[in-house]
C-alpha cells in the first residue's frame, strides 16, 4: 500500500520525464540502425501508454479533491514564485490517456513511410509526446506555458522536415499563429500573477476574482490562444495546410491531441478564471462554433484531396465541441467533452486510413480513385467505419458526443442549435460522398495498389474500432466520469456575478 501511495506521488512526473528518457536513449543509438530506433521508439510509447493506465486504475471518483495524484509543490524558480506543480481529474486522466494511446498507434501505422533523419524523427515524437502529458497535468499557469511552447517546437520540424511539397510554407505557418497566440497567452498569464499577488497556482488563482471588466481582457488575450489551437472560426486558416503537408503521424497527433489542448485550455483556465467574461461573451462564442461548423462542412464538400477533406470536417467537428463546452450546462459541456476524445478516434483513424492508402498510390486526389472496394475490401471496411463515427450514426461513438452537445446547445440557443444541426448534415454528405467515389463504382487500376491492408495495418485499426462501438454502444463509464468535473465547473458560474452588457449587444 504504502509503495502504491509513493507511486501516486511521482506518476505524473514519470508520465512526463519517461518519453524524455527514452528521446535521451535514441540519441546513442547510431543513424544506421533504424530497426533499433523503431522498436525503441514504439516499447517506449507503448510503456508510456501502460504507465498513463495507472491513472484510470487508481483515480478516486468519490473524493472531494479537485485534482488527484498531486507531485508536490515543489520551488523551480523561487525569485518569481513559478513551482514544479503536477495534479490531474477525470478530463486530464482522459486526455492524458488518448495522448499516450494515440502515439503508439501512429508510430506503428506509419512504420515504414519514413526513411529520412529517423532518429530526429523518433526524437521529436517523443519530446512531443512529453510536451503533451505536460501540458494536461499542470496546474502552475507558468509551467503550462513552458509546455504548451514546448510542445509547438518538435511539431513545426515534423512539418517541416517530413511533410509534403509546401510543408516550409506549412510549418512556418502553424508556428506564426500559434507562437502569435502564446505571446497573448503569456501577457494574460503575468496579468493574473501581479493582480492576485505573485502566483501562478491554479488553484489559488480560481478563488481570486478580477473586475468584470478586466475578466475581458485577460479572457480575450488568452482565448485568443485557445481558439487557434482549437481552432475555432476564423483562426482556422493554419490548420488544413499543416494537416495537408504534415507525415501521416503529424495529423494524427495533430487532430487527436493538439486540437484538444485548445479545449483543455477554456476549460482548465479560461471558464473557471473568467467567469464574467465566459457569461458575457457566451452568445458571440456560440455564434462562432456555429460558423466554424457550417463553413467546415461547406468547404469540406468541395475538396478535391482527401487529407484536405478531413482536415476541414475537423473544422467543423471541433465548431460542435465548442457548442457544447460554451452552452455551459452539464448536458453540454459533457457532450462537447465526450466529443473531443471521439474526434481523435475517428479523424486520427481516417488520416491513418489515408496515409496507408497513400503510401501504396502516392496520390491523396479523389479523382484518381474508384472502385477500391474491391481492390482492398478490408480497407474499405475500416474507412467505412471510421466514416460512421466521424457522421454520428447511431451506435458510434459519435453519436452519443453529437448528441448530447446539441441537447444541450438548444436548451440554451434554438435557432444557432438548428443552424449548427444543418452542419452535422452536411457532414453526412461529403463523407458519404467520399465514400461513393472512392471506393464504389468502375474499378479503376491504381498504380502502386496491388495489395490489401497488411497485418500491422489490421492491428492499428482494430484498437480504434473497438473504441468506435464500445463508446457508442456504453459510453456511461466516459460520461459518468466527465460529469463531476464539468458540473463542479459550472458551480463556479453559478454564484451572483455582474454580467458586462457590450456596446454591440445595446
Amino acid at each position: 500500500m504504502q509503495n502504491m501511495q509513493n507511486l501516486d506521488n511521482v506518476i505524473l512526473t514519470i508520465l512526463v520525464f519517461f518519453p524524455l528518457a527514452a528521446a535521451l536513449l535514441i540519441a546513442f543509438i547510431p543513424q544506421g540502425k533504424s530497426g533499433a530506433i523503431k522498436i525503441v521508439t514504439l516499447t517506449a510509447t507503448l510503456i508510456e501508454f501502460v504507465l498513463s493506465l495507472h491513472l484510470v486504475a487508481h483515480f478516486e471518483d468519490h473524493t472531494l479533491e479537485a485534482f488527484q495524484f498531486i507531485s508536490g509543490k515543489l520551488p523551480w524558480i523561487k525569485a518569481w514564485n513559478v513551482s514544479y506543480y503536477l495534479g490531474v481529474d477525470w478530463v486530464s486522466v482522459l486526455l492524458i490517456v488518448l495522448s499516450a494511446f494515440l502515439m503508439p498507434i501512429a508510430i506503428l501505422g506509419t512504420w515504414n513511410s519514413v526513411q529520412k533523419n529517423l532518429k530526429l524523427y523518433a526524437v521529436n515524437l517523443l519530446v512531443l509526446l512529453s510536451g503533451m502529458i505536460g501540458v494536461f497535468c499542470a496546474l502552475d499557469l507558468f509551467l503550462f506555458y513552458v509546455f504548451w511552447e514546448v510542445m509547438l517546437v518538435p511539431m513545426y520540424f515534423l512539418i517541416g522536415i517530413w511533410g509534403g511539397e509546401n510543408r516550409g510554407y506549412a510549418a512556418v505557418k502553424f508556428f506564426i499563429y500559434t507562437m502569435a497566440g502564446s505571446l497573448l497567452m503569456l501577457v494574460g498569464i503575468l496579468y493574473l500573477y501581479f493582480k492576485a499577488g505573485a502566483t501562478f497556482d491554479i488553484t489559488m488563482l480560481t478563488e481570486f476574482t478580477l473586475s468584470p471588466r478586466e475578466q475581458l481582457f485577460v479572457f480575450a488575450v488568452m482565448a485568443l490562444a485557445f481558439a487557434i489551437k482549437v481552432p475555432i472560426f476564423p483562426f482556422h486558416t493554419w490548420l488544413p495546410d499543416a494537416h495537408v503537408q504534415a507525415p501521416t503521424v503529424g495529423s494524427v497527433i495533430l487532430a487527436g491531441v493538439l486540437l484538444k489542448m485548445g479545449v483543455y485550455g477554456f476549460f482548465r483556465f479560461a471558464i473557471p478564471l473568467f467567469p464574467d467574461a465566459v457569461l458575457t461573451l457566451q452568445p458571440y462564442l456560440m455564434i462562432l462554433a456555429v460558423i466554424g461548423i457550417v463553413y467546415g462542412a461547406l468547404v469540406a464538400m468541395v475538396q478535391p484531396d482527401m487529407k484536405k477533406l478531413i482536415a476541414y470536417s475537423s473544422v467543423s467537428h471541433m465548431g460542435v465541441v465548442m457548442l457544447g463546452l460554451f452552452s455551459l450546462n452539464p448536458t453540454g459541456m459533457v457532450g462537447g467533452l465526450y466529443q473531443m476524445i471521439n474526434h481523435a478516434i475517428s479523424t486520427g483513424g481516417l488520416f491513418l486510413l489515408v496515409g496507408m492508402v497513400y503510401d501504396r498510390s502516392h496520390t491523396r486526389q479523389i479523382k484518381d480513385y474508384s472502385g477500391l472496394a474491391k481492390l482492398m475490401p478490408i480497407f474499405a471496411v475500416f474507412f467505412l467505419i471510421m466514416t460512421f463515427s466521424s457522421i454520428a450514426v447511431p451506435l458510434t461513438n459519435g453519436f452519443v458526443g453529437e448528441f448530447l452537445s446539441l441537447l444541450g446547445s438548444f436548451q440554451v440557443n434554438r435557432g444557432l442549435t438548428v443552424i449548427g444541426t444543418s452542419g452535422v448534415i452536411l457532414g453526412a454528405i461529403y463523407m458519404l460522398w467520399l465514400v461513393e467515389r472512392v471506393f464504389f463504382g468502375a474499378e479503376k487500376r491504381i498504380h502502386g495498389i496491388t495489395r490489401d491492408l497488411n497485418v500491422r495495418e489490421v492491428l492499428v485499426m482494430v484498437p480504434l474500432v473497438v473504441l468506435v462501438v464500445w463508446m457508442g454502444v456504453y459510453p456511461a463509464p466516459f460520461l459518468q466520469r466527465l460529469n463531476k468535473p464539468a458540473v463542479d465547473l459550472i458551480d463556479t458560474l453559478k454564484a451572483p456575478r455582474e454580467v458586462l452588457t457590450l456596446k454591440v449587444m445595446e
